[in-house]
């Protein structure tokens, strides 16, 4: 039966408002975000340095955004088990990634397939700030300083075990650069993480970790494990008695620091993006958060636009390659 003039005006009336419905649709989800929980994958196992600093910003974040923010430990392969989860995530602003940076952008140069484009597949959010690595030393090991260790190293080349936290890490590549500058040869322990790196210096089935500092504050500080030397290029106010290796070792230019930052999946909208961007910028200039992140080693808050962010990235990605490439170190 022929539909009539009023009729065919009725439906075309509705499928307009169908189709405007369905457009307006994610407009108002995104300025209702957030209007559930927000994961936030930390791509290591929980108790290292990055688990620590992401749960620092996690409950205040929470706070803020008035959604719990629950974190989710997706450790292994140097993040890139936890990034692949966060790359293949909705781009709804509903899972955010809280990474070293410094990690995110070696890995490409350190294994031959990555799951992901390590630019296209993330967002950019904020830089948070730097950490520097500690070379820690259980008690047992008969090298109070730098120069005993280099010492004893050379007295048994390919003996002596250091751990890292993971494969392709900067505390991977910087016991390479340091074995490099100091010309030692030890054997590398990778862990999947840097919590079960220091319970095993901690038990001494591994006599010296490249550790980042956030995790070796309190070992050195109650004495279960010795520090000999900070990564950086000024030592820290956290443990003061801490030589940089320059210092330690009479060498000059070694620097190996980890920056950390906030991701989310590629095309998240850009109205959640900035949110989130302001929010944790306003939490990283907080003197209460900034101390404790400062507490647990970050040297600097470092919060910018996703845009510094994502230039931060394209300039080092390329000075990475070629620190490793310079290295000579091979993923297993």
């Amino acid at each position: 039966m022929p539909m009539n003039r009023p009729d065919l005006t009725t439906l075309a009336g509705c499928m307009l408002c169908a189709a405007l419905a369905a457009a307006a649709g994610p407009l108002l989800a995104q300025a209702n975000w957030p209007s559930k929980p927000v994961r936030m994958v930390i791509p290591w196992p929980p108790g290292g340095g990055n688990d620590i600093l992401g749960r620092i910003l996690g409950e205040p974040l929470a706070q803020a955004l008035g959604q719990p923010v629950l974190i989710e430990n997706r450790g292994g392969s140097n993040g890139l088990i936890g990034a692949e989860v966060v790359a293949r995530s909705a781009a709804d602003g509903y899972t955010i990634m809280f990474h070293s940076v410094t990690s995110h952008m070696l890995n490409p140069a350190f294994y031959a397939k990555v799951p992901y484009d390590t630019i296209a597949d993330f967002q950019p959010v904020t830089l948070v700030g730097e950490v520097p690595l500690v070379i820690l030393a259980h008690p047992s090991l008969p090298a109070r300083n730098v120069k005993e260790l280099v010492a004893l190293a050379r007295k048994q080349p390919g003996e002596l075990s250091w751990a890292s936290f993971g494969v392709g890490s900067l505390s991977h590549l910087g016991g390479e650069m340091f074995m490099a500058a100091l010309g030692i040869k030890m054997n590398h322990i990778p862990y999947k993480g840097g919590g079960p790196a220091l319970i095993d210096n901690l038990g001494g089935h591994v006599p010296l970790y490249f550790s980042s500092l956030a995790t070796a504050i309190a070992p050195v500080r109650a004495g279960r494990l010795r520090g000999l030397a900070l990564t950086a290029s000024t030592r820290t106010k956290l443990l003061p008695d801490l030589p940089t290796v320059n210092q330690a070792a009479g060498i000059t230019g070694f620097d190996a620091t980890i920056m950390y930052g906030v991701f989310a999946p590629a095309k998240t909208p850009a109205d959640v993006v900035k949110r989130l961007n302001d929010t944790i910028g306003k939490l990283l200039r907080t003197p209460d958060i900034a101390g404790k992140l400062e507490a647990q080693g970050l040297a600097s808050a470092t919060p910018g636009t996703p845009e510094e962010m994502s230039a931060y990235i394209k300039a080092n990605i390329g000075r990475w390659a070629r620190v490793v490439r310079d290295s000579g170190v091979k993923v297993d």
